[in-house]
């Protein structure tokens, strides 16, 4: 069994209709990933068609990328395997992408990751691209992309330099109402910064020596203009406190976070809650995780969180995060009951046994 305080990988679910830029979108990722090794599942290589990568070698379905990322193709029934591939320590993945087409339909995905076995994982988020140029074309032949998008946690507008202002404005106002509180973001070419999904990676060299340039700092500099960067296209929210917070007031701003506030990681100190523990936070679209971790010895008990997101308003989270802050803590029970509100997300031990 994976004891709680072990890493986890995220598994980010991509999903779109034929033509959206989904493939666009997941190349653009493996060449700005940030220092990450990525595994890649997919059901059919000739769909994805990846681009600016070479290929180092091939065993059965699973194509180890030059950039240090992994590959592979296959249908849903050997998606738990190949996740428990991708998560072995001789694999090194820091974060898995998978491409919904032609596996299953995006919530069903969502669904298997959920009720995964597998404790080396974590929900990543649904990623919903979609092309705004052909949007209502697109809805009228599948119906279904509504039901797509009120399931997505962040939705990528992409394409929008091929429309007018005014009719960006539309698609935009289309896409938010059916995706009900999910963020959305403007995008052209797939280019969205992969922090929004997912956090940089640094790693030093063992030995200490000078390291090896990554395929993607080996790029043609006439490759590389200004318009090939990583466009930003959200807000990033950073809140710390010494004082504990309140479990009950925290999770009702969790439960009411507002529309277009699709990350937030970082530690939650309960005080009295939990005086042994502080709690890791993992949220991304609806899903919620904390994990109980021991306080390191010296540590300061403080919170500190970052809040992603698109159109979301600073002032008001920060306004909204103070008020959770607890300086006299509630009375033992009622701060013992409290602190279940929070339980109900931490992950037990058994759910870790298959």
């Amino acid at each position: 069994m994976t004891p709680p305080s072990a890493p986890q990988i995220p598994v980010v679910v991509l999903a779109g209709f034929l033509g959206s830029g989904k493939t666009t979108l997941l190349n653009h990722l493996l060449r700005n990933r940030t220092g990450n090794r990525i595994g890649v599942i997919v059901n059919d290589f000739g769909s994805i068609g990846i681009d600016a990568m070479t290929v180092a070698g091939q065993v059965g379905s699973t194509v180890s990328l030059g950039n240090g990322c992994l590959c592979c193709a296959v249908d849903a029934s050997e998606l738990d395997a190949y996740l428990e591939t991708l998560t072995g320590p001789a694999a090194r993945i820091d974060v898995i992408v998978i491409e919904a087409s032609g596996l299953a339909e995006p919530q069903e995905l969502v669904r298997m990751l959920l009720a995964s076995d597998n404790p080396r994982v974590r929900y990543g988020g649904l990623v919903e691209v979609v092309d705004a140029a052909e949007f209502p074309a697109t809805r009228e032949r599948h119906p279904g992309i509504d039901r797509h998008l009120a399931v997505a946690d962040l939705i990528v507008l992409n394409k929008t330099d091929r429309v007018t202002d005014a009719e960006l404005r539309a698609v935009r106002e289309a896409v938010g109402a059916a995706g009900d509180r999910a963020a959305v973001i403007c995008a052209a070419y797939g280019r969205i910064d992969p922090e929004l999904l997912f956090d940089p990676v640094f790693r030093p060299e063992e030995d200490g020596s000078f390291r090896q340039l990554t395929f993607e700092e080996l790029l043609p500099g006439a490759d590389r203009t200004h318009e090939d960067h990583p466009h930003a296209a959200y807000e990033s929210v950073s809140f710390t406190a010494e004082v504990p917070l309140s479990p009950r007031r925290f999770m009702a701003f969790l439960d009411s976070r507002p529309v277009g506030l699709y990350r937030i990681k970082g530690f939650a100190h309960f005080g009295a809650g939990d005086p042994g523990n502080r709690y890791s936070l993992h949220a991304v679209g609806r899903f919620l995780r904390f994990v109980p971790q021991r306080w390191a010895r010296g540590e300061p008990r403080r919170t500190q969180l970052v809040l992603i997101g698109s159109g979301i308003d600073a002032e008001a989270l920060h306004k909204e995060l103070d008020a959770c802050q607890d300086p006299g803590q509630e009375a033992g029970e009622e701060l013992e009951r409290s602190m279940w509100g929070v339980l109900r997300y931490v992950r037990q031990p058994d759910d870790d046994e298959a």
